[in-house]
């Protein structure tokens, strides 16, 4: 089956390209101060310019408002929301009534319940899911994975999106636990926090190719 990837938290020229070069469907861009992986607003412009019309350019936000909504939007550089914090139903489909843009909603998962709240809350207003692990002390990023047979077998009512923990060493294994029919990769493709590596993100997306 085809699985298609997301890079998240590039800062990059050289990791932005290497990601694009490997077939990655999405790159994701973290506005979150606290992340080390937050990039500023004009460094979000720079690169959201280099990716072609063929890679879809993500913009992670956690609880943000308005404001910081609209300067990041501004950039034209972001083609997809991914909302991490605590937003409800009802902010998802008032951004997306308000940017025009998708969003994709971030579920935290620790148990199988929060996977079917998760899904009650937002599948009618959210254009994707993503699940991850609950246990993260910052959104995103954190390197541990959930326990993946939560998700066996289970319909999910709209396009989801695996992440947590995920390396080039444990995709696989993943996807064939879970069915993701696309993955999200931070951390696991990292030298150090926050410092994407470009034979990381080679190997990741070479694996996801091979599924």
């Amino acid at each position: 089956m085809t699985v298609e990837a997301k890079i998240c938290g590039l800062s990059t020229p050289e990791t932005l390209e290497a990601a694009v070069a490997g077939g990655a469907r999405w790159v994701g861009f973290v506005t979150y101060p606290r992340s080390p992986r937050h990039i500023s607003t004009d460094l979000l412009r720079t690169l959201g310019a280099r990716v072609p019309k063929t890679v879809g350019r993500v913009g992670l936000f956690v609880d943000a408002d308005d404001a910081l909504l609209d300067e990041r939007l501004a950039t034209g550089a972001i083609d997809m929301l991914q909302l991490h914090g605590s937003e409800t139903p009802e902010r998802v489909a008032e951004l997306k009534a308000r940017t025009g843009k998708p969003v994709m909603k971030v579920i935290k998962v620790a148990k199988p319940e929060d996977v079917e709240r998760g899904i009650a809350a937002y599948a009618g207003v959210a254009d994707r899911l993503m699940f991850e692990p609950a246990d993260g002390i910052l959104p995103g990023g954190n390197g541990r994975p959930f326990d993946w047979t939560i998700l066996s077998g289970r319909t999910v009512p709209l396009p989801w999106v695996l992440a947590g923990g995920l390396t080039p060493g444990n995709v696989a294994e993943a996807v064939r636990v879970t069915g993701a029919r696309a993955v999200d990769v931070s951390s696991g493709v990292e030298s150090s926090r926050g410092v994407k590596s470009i034979e990381l993100i080679q190997a990741f997306l070479d694996r996801v190719k091979a599924l």
